[in-house]
């Protein structure tokens, strides 16, 4: 059971795979609830600004009760100054295939903490090189269809993982939360695995 003032947490995100991160690190959160914000970028802003904004944003979607702490993240992959969000359809996934293809690329995921009238927030970069992918390469992942929701077009623990031989960084950041940043979070706040866990 969880020790008294400590804060009920609530993942806002409707992503299974930073739900499934979180159990990694043997934490549960205590509710689940979504962020409905507009992602559309901002004329001029970066990649960093941008990721930054969208963990914050979710984050002031969903203010906190005074015994709840709300944790969101925010996932983009950034080619140079240009940032891919999730393609709106197949062609689109084929254009940020291309681009990636025989280059390194930049996965940015902010994750932002709402608690006790504060907004915490950290930022991490993790570079990420694409082998060149033939035609054929293409094809084959666009039926797949493992494009479909993800930040760049792809998900590295997907289809797209035999397209990526090197990453310098956090692996689970790229996944969708860096799992180390995110667990020091939550400690400083009190919550730790051990008191995620439920009674039987």
């Amino acid at each position: 059971m969880r020790c008294r003032n400590k804060p009920s947490l609530v993942l806002g995100s409707a992503s299974p795979r930073r739900l499934e991160l979180l159990s990694q690190i043997g934490i549960v959160p205590d509710a689940l609830r979504a962020a409905d914000i507009d992602e559309t970028p901002r004329r001029g802003e970066t990649p960093r600004d941008y990721v930054r904004r969208m963990a914050v944003e979710k984050a002031e979607a969903l203010p906190p009760s005074q015994d709840e702490a709300v944790l969101t993240a925010d996932t983009t992959v950034a080619v140079g100054g240009r940032i891919l969000g999730k393609p709106e359809d197949r062609d689109e996934a084929a254009r940020f295939m291309r681009l990636m293809s025989g280059r390194r690329h930049q996965v940015l995921t902010s994750v932002a903490l709402h608690h006790d009238g504060k907004i915490r927030q950290r930022l991490v970069q993790t570079t990420v090189r694409m082998r060149p992918l033939s035609g054929r390469d293409l094809e084959q992942y666009l039926e797949i269809g493992d494009w479909q929701g993800k930040a760049g077009g792809y998900a590295i623990q997907g289809a797209a993982a035999s397209y990526i031989p090197w990453i310098q960084g956090s692996f689970s950041a790229v996944v969708g939360l860096p799992l180390s940043e995110t667990a020091a979070m939550l400690a400083a706040i009190g919550i730790t695995a051990q008191q995620q866990v439920k009674s039987t």
